[in-house]
């Protein structure tokens, strides 16, 4: 059982550590006391506070495709680098064989290449089985083809509900579910985080043909619980 984090600190000092202007608009890098956060146009889009809903990401993805036995050094497609909790996390398990990590914004490669969040991925973005792409998610799902995945674990927004760029919202309507279906294996794994549970996403994916449709939750300090939406490719 998940027990929330004490809240954080509003009243540290705030640090813009950096701020670039990009192809989707300005991203900004911020420390908040001893914890970063990044600021997409002006909206917090993640801190280094609380990683357990990004490390479950990776985790439940990796359970439940392994719930119908065993894959060997099975892939996974990492949706956005962010603070580097979930890139970590799945370099830290010797059972994933290659991993993907698509990110836009090359600022947040920067901050993780020598930068103040390289401590948060942990030396992942050196592994062998680690491969960073500079791309927009949607863009890379496009031009993609013959190329699979066991596991897609997706971060890129606050969730299906709350987009950080408008042009997002399509990742998760029909045209952009069964992209990601299709960059599945059989029997694959989709994952989603998002900031609070959405009914109408798992209707969504249903409605894409997804099978084994579930919502694992994790509780924060105040509020609606993060969570992490799963589903199954069939086979």
């Amino acid at each position: 059982m998940s027990t929330a984090l004490p809240e954080r600190d509003g009243s540290a000092a705030v640090v813009t550590l950096d701020r670039r202007e990009g192809p989707y608009g300005e991203v900004a890098l911020r420390r908040r006391g001893g914890t970063y956060e990044i600021i997409a146009n002006g909206c917090f889009l993640m801190d280094t506070a609380d990683g357990r809903s990004e490390r479950l990401l990776v985790r439940a993805a990796l359970d439940e495709l392994e719930r119908t036995g065993p894959v060997a050094a099975p892939s996974v497609l990492i949706g956005g680098l962010g603070v580097g909790f979930a890139l970590a996390h799945a370099a830290a398990e010797p059972r994933w064989g290659r991993i993907a990590v698509v990110e836009r914004e090359g600022a947040i490669i920067d901050w993780h290449r020598g930068g103040p969040l390289a401590a948060f991925s942990a030396g992942a973005l050196d592994d062998p089985r680690v491969d960073v792409l500079h791309t927009d998610l949607l863009e890379y799902l496009a031009v993609a083809d013959g190329v699979h995945y066991h596991a897609l674990c997706l971060d890129i927004d606050n969730g299906p509900d709350w987009t950080v760029t408008d042009g997002n919202a399509g990742l998760y309507g029909p045209d952009g579910l069964a992209a990601l279906r299709r960059r599945l294996e059989p029997g694959g794994v989709l994952a989603v985080w998002s900031a609070r549970p959405s009914g109408a996403f798992e209707g969504a994916l249903r409605a894409a043909g997804f099978t084994d449709v579930t919502t694992r939750e994790v509780a924060v300090a105040r509020g609606v619980p993060d969570a992490v939406h799963l589903a199954r490719r069939a086979r």
